[in-house]
């Protein structure tokens, strides 16, 4: 059900029309007036509820959909979005992240099995291409909104992943517990355009922009234990580098 808010725009004032509409919807989110989910009345009914055009109250949308503070969606209309995950750049699992910061992660284990290894993943794993390997792919939720589509792929004598609860643990977490510790992992973050599979378990539209994130995991004696290729919403995620002078 759409969410009216209540708005009162001083016409008198010198500050613009839209920025009135746009720091009171602000305001709303912040106060928790506006909860995360939550549908906002369509563009026409609040803009003649409020009698502004319709251009001027679609430029107030955007300036908190460029906040990251609600989103379009097509055939849903304006929703206000959770709190934007903010992730450093550490040999942290995601999982582990989440919880830090407070949040409930949910995953949903839509593949664990053992396959042949393809030719990038074994080379990536230094193993030779066909070697089993696990193949694991998980949606990762955050207050019932899915924030991640993650597959990682281990050699089978790491552990045994179907033994693991990977819907109420992290894969780290199930590394630790069976004698893996972690050390050094090379990572490269990129963007690109949502695959229609991606777009409908992530709820985006077919092509909408993904942050990405391919990571593989060594263990301290050196060996390559896990491969991941992972792609994230970009409105509720996002990572922080702290950038050092060395000069």
């Amino acid at each position: 059900m759409a969410v009216r808010p209540t708005i009162a725009l001083d016409r008198s004032s010198p500050v613009p029309l839209y920025f009135q509409v746009a720091e009171q919807l602000e305001a709303a989110i912040v106060d928790g007036a506006l909860s995360p989910g939550d549908r906002i009345s369509n563009e026409v009914d609040l803009a003649g509820s409020l009698g502004l055009s319709r251009p001027t109250l679609r430029q107030a949308i955007k300036v908190l959909v460029d906040k990251g503070m609600l989103v379009r969606k097509r055939g849903v209309g304006t929703q206000v979005v959770g709190n934007q995950i903010h992730r450093s750049l550490k040999l942290t699992s995601l999982y582990d992240d989440l919880h830090r910061e407070g949040q409930h992660p949910r995953t949903d284990v839509l593949v664990c099995e053992v396959v042949q290894a393809r030719d990038d993943v074994a080379a990536e794993l230094g193993l030779e291409p066909g070697t089993a390997v696990w193949s694991l792919e998980r949606v990762r939720r955050v207050g019932g909104e899915p924030l991640a589509l993650l597959h990682n792929y281990l050699p089978v004598d790491v552990t045994d992943l179907r033994a693991a609860d990977l819907e109420t643990e992290g894969l780290y977490a199930v590394l630790r517990e069976a004698g893996v510790r972690l050390r050094v992992a090379n990572q490269r973050i990129g963007a690109r355009r949502a695959e229609a599979r991606e777009a409908r378990l992530l709820d985006e539209r077919r092509g909408a922009p993904l942050l990405t994130m391919q990571r593989l995991a060594y263990d301290d004696t050196g060996r390559a234990v896990e491969f991941g290729n992972h792609t994230y919403r970009p409105e509720l995620y996002s990572f922080e580098l702290n950038l050092v002078d060395r000069q």
